[in-house]
C-alpha cells in the first residue's frame, strides 16, 4: 500500500511538470521578482516592433458628470492648436419661479432702492494644464433660442458637438494660479474660492424683468428655454486647459439684487443651477427638465510623423500608435517570466515638456479585423485576479469587472535617466499571459494600439463606457518608435526552454 502511495505521489509530480510546461502561467511571476538571466536556465530576447502613427476619428462621449474642459493652446510645437468650449443650461429649480419669496418684490416702482445688481456666471474649478502663467480670455455667448432640440434629455454629446449661438453676454480674464484665493462678495458677507465668476452684463436688463405677469419667461421650462436657451463659455486665448464641474454646487448663475423685506431694503441672491432631474407631480405634469451640457473639442494639428522613428501620442480626443511584433508569430513554446513592451519619451522642448506633461496612462488593446469595430482587449494580462473574456463568447465580462490591475499591467508614466544623460519618463507594459497564449495555443498574434485614453469602450459588445483614469485631452508625448536609431520601442521576453 505503502510503495502504492509513493508511486501514485511521484505520477502526479510527473503529471503537474509537463503540465506547467504547457499550460498559461496564471503566478504574478514577473513584477520585480524575475529569475535571473543567465543563458543557462534563464534567457532573455529582445523583439523588434513596428510601429506606425494613428490618428483618432474621434467620437469621445461625455456626460454632465464628467469634467468639461475649457481652454485654448494655439501653438503647441508637437500637435498644434487645441480648442475647447463648453455649453450648459442653468435652469430655475422649481416652475413657475419667482426670486426670493412669492409675496417679495424687487420692482423698483414699488420701492425706493430695491432692483438688481447684477448676473454673475459661477464655474467650479477643478484644475489646470498647460502654461498657467498665461491667463485665460473667456467669452460669454447665447445658445441660439432657435436650436432647441440640442437639449434632448437622454443625449450624451460626443465631443464634436456644438449648438449654434448669438449675443455675446459677457467677457473676462482668468488668471488660474489665483483661483484658489479666496474671494468675497455680497458685501464681504459670502465668499468662495476655486470658483471663476463671469459677470454678464448682457443678461442684466433683461432677466430680472422676466417673472411678470406679462411677461413671464419664469413659467414653464418651455417658456424659459424660449428665453435663455443656454450659456456658451468660449476660450478666446491662453495657453492651457482649465477643468470645470458642471454638476458641483458652486456652478451657477447668480442674480444679486436688493428687495423689500418687511419693511427694509436687504441685499440677497438667488441662484438657476444644472437641473439633474425630472419628474412628474400628482397631477401628472413634468415639474422639471434635465439641463443638457456640451464639450466641444476641436485639435488642429501639425503634420505627425510616419511613426517608425518617432510616435506622438496625444490624450483623447487624440492619437494612436499601431504596433506589430512579427517575431512573436513564430515564437517557440517556451515558459514566459515576464514579456514587457517599453516605451520610451524622446524629450523634445523642456519648456513644453514641462507645462504640457505626458499622459499619465497608456493603455495598450488588440486590432482583430473580424470585428466591427476591431478592437477588442488584450488577454489576461489587465488585471490577473479578475477572469474576462476579450471575444465575449463565454459569459464573462470582456474588459474586467475589478478594472486594470496597474500594478501589475503597468502603462503609467516613471522617470530615468536615458542613454543621452536627459530626464525622460518611459511606460512598461505587462503582457506576459497575453505572450504565453500565443507561443503555448498558437492564437493570433494581433497587431496592438497604443493610446492614452480617457474612456475605453467596445460597441461591439455592449454600449458603455469603462473610465481609464486620464482626464479628457490632459497629456501628449513624444515617443521612439521601433526604428529609432537609440531608443527603440521594444519588447522583452524573459523566459525558460521547456526541456
Amino acid at each position: 500500500m505503502i510503495r502504492f502511495f509513493r508511486i501514485f505521489i511521484f505520477s502526479q509530480i510527473v503529471l503537474l511538470f509537463f503540465y506547467g510546461c504547457t499550460k498559461l502561467d496564471t503566478t504574478s511571476l514577473g513584477g520585480d521578482l524575475l529569475p535571473v538571466v543567465d543563458n543557462v536556465n534563464t534567457f532573455a530576447d529582445t523583439l523588434s516592433i513596428t510601429t506606425t502613427q494613428g490618428v483618432f476619428n474621434d467620437t469621445t462621449k461625455i456626460s454632465r458628470l464628467d469634467l468639461h474642459v475649457l481652454g485654448n493652446i494655439p501653438a503647441d510645437p508637437l500637435f498644434g492648436e487645441t480648442r475647447a468650449n463648453v455649453y450648459l443650461q442653468l435652469k430655475p429649480s422649481f416652475y413657475p419661479y419667482y426670486y426670493g419669496r412669492a409675496n417679495d418684490t424687487i420692482n423698483s416702482t414699488l420701492a425706493s432702492g430695491t432692483g438688481f445688481d447684477s448676473v454673475v456666471l459661477c464655474l467650479s474649478y477643478k484644475g489646470f494644464w498647460g502654461d498657467s502663467s498665461v491667463p485665460l480670455q473667456l467669452q460669454v455667448v447665447q445658445v441660439s433660442n432657435n436650436n432647441l432640440t440640442w437639449d434632448s434629455v437622454f443625449q450624451t454629446k460626443n465631443i464634436n458637438y456644438a449648438p449654434s449661438t448669438s449675443g455675446v453676454l459677457g467677457n473676462a480674464t482668468v488668471d488660474a494660479r489665483t483661483l484658489k484665493n479666496v474671494i468675497k462678495y455680497k458685501n464681504g458677507r459670502d465668499s468662495c474660492t476655486n470658483t471663476i465668476r463671469i459677470r454678464l452684463t448682457g443678461l442684466e436688463s433683461s432677466l430680472f424683468s422676466r417673472d411678470t405677469l406679462t411677461n413671464n419667461s419664469f413659467r414653464s421650462d418651455s417658456l424659459f428655454r424660449l428665453y435663455l436657451n443656454g450659456l456658451g463659455i468660449i476660450a478666446q486665448s491662453g495657453k492651457g486647459l482649465m477643468y470645470i464641474s458642471l454638476t458641483d454646487t458652486s456652478t451657477k448663475l447668480e442674480m444679486h439684487y436688493r428687495r423689500k423685506n418687511g419693511g427694509n431694503i436687504d441685499t440677497t441672491y438667488s441662484s438657476f443651477k444644472l437641473a439633474t432631474i425630472s419628474y412628474v407631480d400628482t397631477a401628472g405634469k413634468i415639474v422639471l427638465y434635465p439641463s443638457s451640457t456640451a464639450n466641444n473639442i476641436v485639435r488642429n494639428r501639425l503634420s505627425l510623423p510616419s511613426g517608425n522613428q518617432e510616435l506622438l501620442l496625444q490624450a483623447q480626443p487624440g492619437t494612436f500608435a499601431d504596433l506589430y511584433i512579427d517575431s512573436l508569430s513564430n515564437y517557440s513554446n517556451r515558459i514566459i517570466h515576464r514579456a514587457s513592451i517599453i516605451v520610451e519619451q524622446l524629450p523634445e522642448n523642456t519648456y513644453y515638456d514641462s507645462v504640457m506633461s505626458a499622459p499619465s496612462l497608456l493603455y495598450i488593446d488588440l486590432k482583430d479585423t473580424t470585428l466591427t469595430p476591431k478592437w477588442k482587449t488584450i488577454y489576461f494580462d489587465l488585471n490577473p485576479n479578475t477572469r474576462y473574456d476579450p471575444d465575449y463568447k463565454s459569459g464573462l465580462p470582456f474588459f474586467p469587472n475589478g478594472g486594470v490591475d496597474f500594478s501589475y499591467y503597468g502603462g503609467y508614466t516613471r522617470a530615468k535617466t536615458n542613454t543621452q544623460g536627459v530626464r525622460a519618463i518611459y511606460y512598461d507594459f505587462n503582457i506576459t499571459k497575453h505572450v504565453q497564449q500565443i507561443v503555448t495555443k498558437q492564437t493570433p498574434n494581433y497587431h496592438l494600439r497604443l493610446f492614452a485614453p480617457y474612456n475605453v469602450s467596445y460597441p461591439q459588445y455592449f454600449d458603455s463606457y469603462y473610465t481609464y483614469g486620464n482626464r479628457l485631452a490632459l497629456g501628449r508625448v513624444k515617443v521612439a518608435g521601433g526604428d529609432h536609431p537609440t531608443t527603440k520601442m521594444r519588447m522583452v521576453v524573459i523566459y525558460s526552454k521547456i526541456k
